[in-house]
């Protein structure tokens, strides 16, 4: 009997139709020998629709299509899987039944534990890091406070909540003074460079923080490193076991690697997701791979990228984003991806392994965890309000509170 594996993506997010490369990649690849592969896709009214077409990129083109030849659905869980129901008509009938899902969501209110709480919740299976591990992925900020306490380099930086900046803006802006100019401003838990702005003056800086509260209501400001390229290598593996893929070096056309360089520019392709080479839809951007860097410094970030992976409690397959800067010969960890885009599978291609593989793996550690978890005690068997009388705990209290 296949296992039945659930594709979940899209959502409510600025990252929906990246999201949506990613899931159509992933289900071109999965082995079908192995696998029944079910659509879960999220529209961005977080309505949930299954069936065929949808493994097929036409079908996000002409959103009537996607009504009149899926399938609107709701989840529960029933004896151990996970139920996908009809939503609309008179007979509740059950579309699909997943055992497993794969979570190929991105950006905030996805990525960011929601869903993995959810899938937690339904008591099933699922692929990637678990919520903490990417709570902690999408804010750039704890990624750096964990990162700095575990002795791994990171840009020196200053982040600060909407409601502080506009209630001190002098103090704030002196503080990134300190760092001196350029500096790059972030919202803290967006992706795909959405919202980022490099300063190199004040009044620009005011402007960017602006741009970037539109965003979130946590900013991350960083120092901009001189001399950089960008050097990105994946993680695969578990906190018992982890491995380090090709590192890549990536060129941007922009002044930053920004959304236009990784998902607009010249080198987008028509057609199916195997002609899509993208890292989170990166349908654009030129890279070399391996990174023409030498053997010392390549060998440090993988070393570095399985101590990044384990601090912050990463799982599956994720990606690690580097700053190097050529003229000091120093690196930095820029961010974690807990669910970079196209899972980085072309990383792992000059290791002699196939995307197909890179999913089974994913999905065996994915499964071995979810034993794992089973093993730890989660309830109590004792009942303690069985001996707690509510009426006379509540009458004492009150005489505690009316006491001067």
């Amino acid at each position: 009997m296949k296992i039945r594996v659930g594709v979940l993506y899209g959502g409510k997010t600025t990252e929906h139709e990246v999201s949506i490369i990613t899931a159509v990649q992933a289900m071109e690849f999965l082995n079908t020998d192995k696998y029944e592969v079910i659509p879960m896709y999220l529209t961005k009214e977080n309505e949930m629709y299954t069936g065929a077409p949808l493994k097929e990129m036409d079908v996000y083109k002409e959103p009537e299509l996607l009504k009149r030849y899926c399938k609107n659905v709701v989840c529960y869980n029933k004896d151990g899987a996970l139920v996908l129901q009809n939503k609309n008509g008179l007979f509740k009938k059950i579309v699909a039944t997943v055992d497993i899902v794969i979570p190929a969501v991105h950006g905030y209110n996805m990525e960011d534990g929601n869903v993995q709480g959810l899938l937690e919740t339904y008591g099933i299976p699922y692929t990637g890091s678990d919520i903490y591990g990417c709570t902690v992925g999408q804010d750039k900020v704890f990624q750096k406070q964990i990162l700095e306490a575990e002795g791994v380099p990171v840009t020196k930086y200053v982040w600060f909540y909407d409601n502080e900046y506009y209630e001190n803006e002098t103090k704030i802006i002196d503080d990134v003074k300190k760092l001196g100019f350029p500096v790059i401003v972030k919202p803290a838990r967006q992706g795909s460079s959405i919202g980022i702005k490099i300063a190199k003056d004040e009044e620009v800086l005011k402007e960017a923080i602006e741009e970037a509260i539109k965003y979130d209501d946590k900013i991350l400001i960083e120092e901009v490193i001189n001399n950089m390229t960008e050097l990105n290598c994946s993680v695969l593996g578990s906190n018992s076991y982890m491995e380090t893929s090709a590192i890549e070096q990536v060129m941007g056309k922009d002044e930053i690697l920004s959304f236009n360089d990784k998902y607009i520019g010249n080198g987008a392709k028509k057609g199916s997701a195997k002609k899509i080479s993208a890292s989170k839809g990166m349908a654009s951007t030129d890279r070399v791979i391996p990174a023409d860097i030498p053997e010392k410094l390549a060998k440090d970030i993988s070393e570095t990228s399985k101590k990044a992976f384990r601090a912050l409690g990463a799982s599956g397959v994720v990606r690690i984003d580097y700053l190097y800067d050529k003229k000091s010969k120093k690196y930095y960890v820029n961010e974690l991806n807990t669910i970079p885009g196209s899972l980085s599978f072309y990383l792992w291609m000059p290791l002699n392994k196939e995307y197909d593989e890179l999913l089974d793996d994913m999905i065996n550690i994915a499964v071995k965890r979810f034993k794992n978890k089973l093993k730890k005690t989660t309830i109590f068997e004792s009942n303690i309000l069985s001996t707690f009388d509510g009426t006379k705990g509540t009458k004492g209290m009150k005489g505690k509170l009316g006491q001067k």
